[in-house]
C-alpha cells in the first residue's frame, strides 16, 4: 500500500524537483538566474545575453552573442500560415484578449511546423522549437495589438535589439535609448522567477511528453490570471482610482475592510521588498522621469506612484501587522511601461514576452527527466460506496 504525504495548501515551501536555472530567496529579497544575480544581469547585460545564459548554461562570448542574434532574426518573422489568420484572431470577441490570441496563434504555429512531442524530439530539436517560439511570440502579440487597433502589423527589424524591437512593433516608432533600456531592464528582471504557477504548469505538461507549444500554451493560461501575470494594468488602474494623495489612506482602508486585494502589493515568496520593484522604481525615477509621458493628467506619475507606494505600505503595516506587504514587480512595471508608451492592454503581454524565455528554459530542463509529474489528492466528499438508486 502506497504512503501519501499531506502538504501545505498551494504546495507552499514544498520542493518538487531540482533545477540549475535559478532560485528565489524570499527572506533575503534576492533571486538569481544560474549563478548570477538577476538584478545585476538586468543592469549590465542584454536580454539576448540572459536568454543565451538560460538556454546554454553560460553567458555568451562576443562571437556567441553575434551568432545568437543572427540566428534569432529570421525566427522573429511570422510564418505565412500564422500571418494569414491573425486578423480573425485579433477581431474575435467584444474585448481584446492578447494572451488568448497568442495561445491560438502558437497552436497553429505548432501544427504548421509539425512540432513533435518533446518525448520524441532530441535535445537539438527541442532547443530549436524553443528558440522559434520565444522569437516569434513578441511578433505575434504586437501584430494582434495593431490589427485590433486597425493598423497594419510591422516587420521586426534586424538592427534593433529584442527589447527595442518590442517597443517598435507595439508603438510604431523606434524607441529612445532611455526607453529601450528601461524596457530591457524590465524584460530581463521578469524572465524567470522560481517555480511560480505558470512555470510549474509548463513543467507538468512537459513531463507528459507533449510538444513544446502545448507546455507554453498551458503556461500562458496560468499566467493570464490576475493573481499571477495579469496585474500590471490593474496596479496602474489603482493609481487612477486614488487620483490624488489625500485619497490614499481612505482608499486603502476601504479595500482592506472589503477584503479586496490591492494589486501590485504583496508576494507569495518575498517577505521583504521585491528586488525587481526596487530596480524598476530607480529606473522610473531616473532619466525616464523626464519623458513627456510621465505627466499624468497634468501631474507627475512617478512622484505620485512613489507617494502612493509609501502610504499603502504604511497603512498595510498598520492594518495587517507582521504581514510584510510591499510593492511587487507589477506596481512599478505599470509605471515604466506607461511612460514608455506601451498601451495598458499590452502590459501583461510585455511580461509574457520575457517569461516565455523562462518557461522554455524550464521546459528544456524538464524534458530531460523521464518521470511524469503525478501528485495525489485527498478525497473529502461523502463516504463511498453509496448505493446507486
Amino acid at each position: 500500500m502506497s504512503t501519501t504525504i499531506n502538504v501545505p495548501p498551494g504546495l507552499r515551501n514544498v520542493v518538487v524537483t531540482e533545477t540549475t536555472l535559478g532560485d528565489v530567496r524570499g527572506d533575503e529579497g534576492f533571486y538569481h538566474y544560474r549563478q548570477y544575480s538577476a538584478v545585476d544581469l538586468a543592469k549590465s547585460k542584454t536580454l539576448e545575453d540572459v536568454w543565451f545564459l538560460l538556454f546554454e548554461g553560460h553567458l555568451p562570448t562576443g562571437a556567441e552573442r553575434d551568432r545568437f542574434i543572427a540566428d534569432l532574426a529570421p525566427l522573429r518573422v511570422l510564418p505565412d500560415e500564422v500571418r494569414a489568420v491573425l486578423p480573425a484572431i485579433a477581431a474575435a470577441g467584444p474585448t481584446f484578449n492578447p494572451l488568448a490570441g497568442l495561445r491560438t496563434a502558437l497552436s497553429l504555429l505548432a501544427a504548421s511546423k509539425n512540432l513533435p512531442p518533446l518525448w520524441d524530439a532530441d535535445p537539438a530539436r527541442r532547443k530549436a522549437d524553443a528558440m522559434l517560439v520565444c522569437a516569434v511570440t513578441p511578433t505575434i502579440l504586437a501584430a494582434l495589438h495593431r490589427l485590433r487597433e486597425g493598423q497594419e502589423p510591422l516587420e521586426p527589424r534586424a538592427d534593433l535589439t529584442a527589447a527595442a524591437n518590442w517597443l517598435y512593433l507595439v508603438t510604431g516608432k523606434v524607441p529612445t535609448a532611455v526607453e529601450a533600456s528601461a524596457i530591457e531592464h524590465y524584460l530581463i528582471a521578469t524572465v524567470d522567477h522560481g517555480f511560480n504557477a505558470s512555470t510549474f504548469t509548463a513543467r507538468v505538461i512537459t513531463s507528459t511528453g507533449a510538444d513544446l507549444v502545448s507546455a507554453v500554451a498551458g503556461a500562458i493560461g496560468a499566467f493570464s490570471g490576475p493573481l499571477h501575470g495579469g496585474a500590471p494594468d490593474r496596479a496602474l488602474a489603482s493609481l487612477d482610482e486614488i487620483g490624488t494623495p489625500d485619497r490614499i489612506d481612505a482608499w486603502v482602508r476601504a479595500k482592506v475592510e472589503a477584503g479586496d486585494r490591492i494589486m501590485g502589493f504583496g508576494h507569495a515568496v518575498y517577505r521583504t521588498e521585491d528586488p525587481r520593484s526596487l530596480m524598476l522604481r530607480d529606473i522610473a525615477r531616473g532619466p525616464l522621469s523626464q519623458s513627456p509621458l510621465n505627466q499624468n493628467d497634468g501631474g507627475d506619475l512617478v512622484d505620485f506612484a512613489t507617494t502612493v507606494e509609501q502610504r499603502i505600505v504604511d497603512v498595510l503595516a498598520e492594518l495587517k501587522p507582521g504581514r510584510n506587504l510591499y510593492a511587487n514587480v507589477e506596481f512599478y512595471a505599470g509605471v515604466v511601461m506607461e511612460i514608455c508608451g506601451i498601451p495598458r492592454a499590452m502590459f501583461t503581454p510585455t511580461f509574457a514576452v520575457s517569461r516565455v524565455i523562462g518557461w522554455s528554459a524550464n521546459i528544456l530542463e524538464q524534458a530531460a527527466d523521464p518521470k511524469i509529474i503525478r501528485p495525489s489528492a485527498q478525497y473529502v466528499g461523502p463516504p463511498p460506496p453509496a448505493p446507486v438508486e
